[in-house]
């Protein structure tokens, strides 16, 4: 598999479905080739389970068959809608969390639905999109199915100063200039960040803002026809980023923060934007 690939977690779902039209979107800017990868899932220690496939002992070449008719279908439909691209499927046996982990490494972005098949409906994002998000090896998109139309619509991004943070700004340039959208940047800091040194709302804004200043200046320089919207407030920044991707095409966020645990793979704002945006979400963080 190349490094430039895009690879999407496919299992026939219609959150699955609106991930391979989110990948296949993105490639016809981008010219990466798409990759769709089925994994079947462990249902017992003795059986496995696929979408319209009756769990049974392992390995059922009927079951098998039917996936792979059914991966290359989405194949076939997806390479005729864009005959330009390069659109693959493959068929996995395993845990699909970790198995779309492993396949990550490779990938150049990683694709997959808010929920697959077996999804708590109760829950915007499933625990193999949580899981896959906090573990893989390169950015991922998670796709709701009820995606709004994309067109005029702006790429938010949160930006705290972290190094990741600063990752997740770079990426959210890339896709907002490909895009010809504007880019919304947000900066959010709480008063117990200030208190210790003396606590002056007016200081501390100008603090932030300044500092968020500085880190969009490369890209300003850069990327001079992007038009770029900046956000500076104290509050909870998983809230103000999920009520700005109301009008989103793409929220963007770090795996964490300058406040995150070092042993958390995977923060509290990024957990929470995943569970509740109402746009495609990406979690970025470097290789």
């Amino acid at each position: 598999m190349s490094g430039e690939e895009i690879l999407v977690g496919y299992d026939g779902s219609p959150d699955a479905a609106a991930a391979l039209a989110w990948a296949l979107d993105e490639a016809t800017r981008t010219g990466q080739p798409v990759r769709l990868t089925y994994v079947f899932e462990w249902l017992t220690v003795g059986g496995w389970i696929a979408p319209g496939v009756a769990p049974g002992a392992w390995p059922d070449a009927a079951a098998r068959q039917q996936v792979e008719q059914l991966v290359q279908q989405a194949v076939t439909d997806a390479a005729t809608a864009n005959p330009g691209l390069t659109v693959r499927g493959e068929v996995f046996d395993g845990p699909p969390a970790l198995m779309l982990q492993e396949r990550s490494a490779e990938a150049a972005l990683l694709v997959l639905g808010s929920r697959g098949h077996g999804g708590f409906t109760g829950l915007l994002a499933g625990s193999t999109a949580v899981s896959v998000t906090a573990h893989a090896h390169c950015p991922v998109v998670v796709v709701r199915r009820d995606t709004p139309t994309a067109t005029g619509r702006r790429v938010v991004v949160g930006v705290d100063g972290s190094e990741l943070s600063l990752v997740a700004l770079g990426f959210a340039v890339e896709r907002a200039a490909g895009r010809d959208a504007p880019l919304h940047v947000v900066r959010t800091w709480a008063p117990a960040q200030w208190r210790s040194q003396g606590f002056d709302p007016d200081e501390a804004q100008a603090a932030e803002r300044a500092s968020l200043d500085e880190s969009l200046g490369r890209w300003r320089e850069s990327v001079p026809g992007l038009t770029v919207t900046t956000e500076v407030l104290a509050g909870n920044a998983a809230s103000v980023l999920v009520e700005a991707s109301r009008d989103a095409q793409l929220v963007v966020v770090g795996t964490r923060g300058r406040g995150g645990l070092r042993g958390a793979l995977l923060g509290s704002v990024s957990q929470q934007v995943l569970q509740h945006a109402h746009c495609p979400v990406a979690v970025v963080r470097e290789r």
